[in-house]
């Protein structure tokens, strides 16, 4: 768990633009799809009757008013802590911009985005890496002291390991930013362990969310950002002009309803029984080890020559997301995507095809 250096990292540098939408295009169009983790069976009915009717009003130049103020009643937070973003991944765009860190530590494995997007900037980023023996969890001491900026997250992609609340409040510093990715913890039955709503922590802390995952809206881009009030106008000021489309400020206020709230805990009640479903097959082969106990919706697989499985399943009808992509992670690591029970049970006698061929 020690901070890598540029020279180290440059060693077997992975590609950090690679994503788990690559696997199910042109030739894997046709596969089961257990590479992207968006929810199955979304938008729901009652979401893209909501966003039909919102084309409607496409003439008009969008209002977030509304939608800001949603989101901002549903964390708890007043309405200038909160900024409505195309997609979480905006926000890392808009933080690399508006920030001027000196010591960058991006806790790994995780979402490769944001180490990404602060590379273009231009800032130099340091790697802490958790490790598999410690089932991907925080440890005291894991991140530098003269850490400015800290990048984490929770239940964090692709480890699927969920950090107790407790242990990332412990990463605030007077002088520290904390940016903490949160795009997956609506999959988490009551969103345990989130600090979405903490406010009175030393330092700034910021919280990402996503609306794509839960509710299948990957290609209409929406997230939001939540932070101090100063913080949020400067990430407001980076962005361009009307940076959300209406369709999109729709789904947030949408997504934000209680009844939509109540229904998302209720798919992440559901999911927890389909995930240990799959962990549980998965435990029956010898060559699979699952590190840590998984808490999102995906779970990440330590297998020799995962690389070749990988191919294998592919031709078995199954895209599953390769792990060498991650800081952290090698050509022995793969992501799977929790499903129902009966498409986790075909995917199983397909691992187990390809595990022996």
């Amino acid at each position: 768990m020690t901070p890598h250096s540029p020279a180290q990292q440059a060693a077997a540098e992975p590609d950090l633009r690679h994503h788990g939408d690559a696997e199910v295009r042109a030739d894997g169009a046709g596969l089961v799809d257990l590479a992207v983790n968006v929810r199955t069976g979304t938008p729901p009915a009652w979401l893209r009757e909501r966003l039909a009717a919102s084309l409607a009003g496409l003439a008009a130049y969008p209002d977030g008013a509304a939608a800001r103020a949603a989101v901002a009643e549903r964390h708890g937070r007043p309405v200038d802590e909160v900024l409505l973003t195309s997609g979480a991944a905006e926000a890392f765009v808009l933080l690399a911009r508006a920030l001027t860190p000196r010591h960058i530590v991006v806790v790994h494995p995780q979402f490769t985005e944001p180490e990404a997007a602060l590379r273009d900037a231009g800032h130099p980023v340091r790697r802490v890496l958790l490790a598999p023996g410690e089932g991907f969890r925080l440890t005291a001491g894991a991140v530098p002291e003269e850490a400015d900026l800290v990048v984490l997250g929770n239940p964090t992609n692709p480890t699927s390991v969920l950090h107790p609340a407790a242990a990332v409040a412990a990463l605030t510093r007077p002088g520290r930013t904390l940016v903490i990715d949160e795009a997956f913890m609506d999959t988490v039955p009551g969103e345990r362990e989130s600090l979405a709503s903490a406010r009175d922590l030393p330092g700034r802390v910021v919280v990402l969310r996503s609306l794509t995952k839960t509710w299948g809206l990957a290609g209409l881009r929406i997230g939001y950002v939540l932070g101090p009030a100063p913080l949020i106008a400067a990430l407001a000021a980076a962005q361009p002009l009307w940076p959300v489309s209406t369709p999109a400020l729709v789904a947030a206020e949408a997504c934000s309803a209680p009844a939509a709230l109540a229904e998302a805990d209720q798919a992440a009640y559901e999911l927890a029984v389909r995930r240990e479903h799959l962990v549980k097959g998965l435990a029956a082969f010898p060559a699979v080890r699952v590190h840590g106990e998984p808490a999102a919706s995906f779970v990440l697989l330590e297998l020799p020559g995962a690389d070749a499985v990988r191919a294998r399943l592919r031709t078995l009808g199954f895209a599953v997301r390769r792990g060498d992509t991650f800081p952290g992670l090698g050509p022995d690591w793969l992501r799977v995507a929790v499903r129902d029970e009966a498409t986790t049970d075909r995917f199983l006698a397909a691992l187990a095809e390809a595990l022996d061929g």
